[in-house]
């Protein structure tokens, strides 16, 4: 049995087909099926139920290639030790990020973190909540930047900042009369929202407390992902939206004007970074932690009088 042969499996378990699984390693089909063929020979047992497409893992299959992701994320920790005796930051650093916060968040902090860590090589991509959690248990991503809490006993969070939400009226709207806003005067016709699976969509539900809601006073209704663009339609429309509070960073002297916040206890957000449970690149994802919250009102760093709203 070779670390090799594990690496094969997991990336068949990952990618759920030969040929994907044998392009992300770096060889060719047959010398990944044959190594995997090896390895099933060594311990005796089908480790993949090949007449399935995708490819599955038979029952014995899923309990050894859990642990093989335990093993290598074991030999892994080897280069992370030796990093952190040079007292260097090097390797590369896969994140996912929620769409609500990636363009409020990331270009207050990339070029310092790059700059400062040069041997760090970052990969970044926008995906929603489920998919954030489905990649970091497969290994697909080192590390996510997400509404939470999640309570998922498989990934562990790390607090970073609590983020209000604010009310976006548009200039008709009877409620800038007032100079806060409470949830129950939200009529929730007039209310523009992200589509689902969005948490913050579930969050902004909460709120309201009010789970279904209905679209009679429109002629139509808009599915989105955009936070720009619900902001957008409150600005050409009529209506209200909830955003997140660093949302507001980019807004005209006349669009804060429009902008109320709630009475306090604050429905707020908590964003954390949330790795897998035996996390690796503990040292660049702690700089990675230094660099968010340095960047953030100071705030945001405490969640006094604000009111955590759940994700689902």
């Amino acid at each position: 049995m070779t670390l090799v042969q594990l690496e094969y499996i997991v990336a068949v378990d990952t990618y759920r087909n030969f040929v994907t699984a044998a392009e992300k390693c770096f060889v060719t089909q047959p010398t990944l099926s044959m190594q995997i063929q090896k390895l099933e020979e060594t311990l005796g047992v089908k480790l993949f139920d090949r007449s399935k497409q995708p490819v599955v893992p038979t029952e014995i299959g899923q309990q050894v290639t859990e642990q093989a992701r335990i093993i290598l994320a074991e030999s892994s920790r080897l280069q992370e030790i030796i990093n952190i005796h040079k007292k260097e930051l090097a390797g590369e650093l896969k994140i996912g990020v929620i769409p609500t916060v990636a363009p409020y968040l990331l270009p207050k902090i990339i070029l310092n973190f790059t700059e400062k860590y040069p041997k760090v090589r970052i990969q970044i991509w926008e995906f929603t909540t489920d998919q954030i959690i489905q990649k970091l248990k497969i290994g697909l991503l080192d590390c996510g930047i997400l509404s939470t809490p999640l309570e998922d006993k498989n990934l562990s969070e790390i607090p970073l900042f609590y983020e209000d939400f604010v009310a976006y009226l548009s200039p008709s709207n009877t409620l800038l009369k007032n100079e806060g806003i409470r949830a129950g005067d939200i009529n929730h016709d007039e209310l523009w929202l992200l589509n689902e699976g969005h948490c913050m969509r579930n969050q902004v539900l909460n709120i309201c407390a009010h789970r279904e809601m209905s679209n009679r006073s429109r002629a139509f209704e808009y599915n989105t992902g955009s936070v720009e663009t619900l902001r957008r339609m409150v600005d050409i429309n009529t209506g209200i939206t909830i955003l997140p509070e660093l949302s507001l960073t980019d807004f005209s002297e006349e669009q804060l004007k429009r902008v109320r916040r709630f009475d306090a206890p604050a429905p707020a957000r908590e964003i954390s970074i949330v790795t897998h449970r035996n996390f690796l690149k503990r040292s660049i994802i702690s700089a990675l932690q230094k660099e968010i919250q340095k960047a953030v009102p100071e705030q945001m760093k405490n969640r006094d009088k604000k009111e955590i709203m759940d994700t689902f």
